[in-house]
């Protein structure tokens, strides 16, 4: 049985991180220069995603803080497709939150729901709940999306 108690279904995925580009991030170096240096790390691109939403301070920027936003998420969430499933993942079952390396990429997803919501791309906004769901239920919560 899984961890998410699903029989049949596959085992969770488990990340293994970038050790460089997490320790550059929680040793404050500039996310972007992170993103350079480790364009893989979707946990920089995450950093990046997010703090163009917390800097949207008047509604005359908004539009470009949210356009950056997609941009930076869609990019941290396509490299870590890319790492899921060099991982085995096949597009289906569980990527845990609680799997701290998992978490860059879940978080570019939650980053990617906030902005396609702002812009008006509900579709997508719905796709990446629908991720978040299937990768781990805790996810939209760990993630102030609920």
């Amino acid at each position: 049985m899984t961890s998410f108690g699903d029989l049949l279904g596959p085992n969770p995925t488990l990340l293994t991180g970038d050790d460089e580009a997490e320790s550059d991030l929680l040793n404050k170096v500039d996310p972007a220069a992170v993103a350079a240096a480790h364009p893989t790390a979707s946990i920089a691109w995450a950093y990046l995603a997010e703090a163009a939403l917390e800097n949207i301070v008047d509604d005359a920027h908004a539009t470009q803080g949210y356009v950056t936003a997609y941009a930076f998420a869609r990019t941290g969430y396509h490299r870590g497709l890319d790492q899921l499933r060099r991982h085995g993942w096949k597009g289906f079952g569980p990527v845990p939150w609680s799997h701290e390396p998992n978490q860059g990429f879940l978080r570019c997803v939650g980053a990617l729901a906030r902005a396609a919501q702002a812009i008006g791309e509900e579709d997508e906004y719905l796709r990446c709940l629908d991720l978040l769901n299937d990768s781990d239920p805790n996810a939209i919560g760990q993630l102030g999306l609920d």
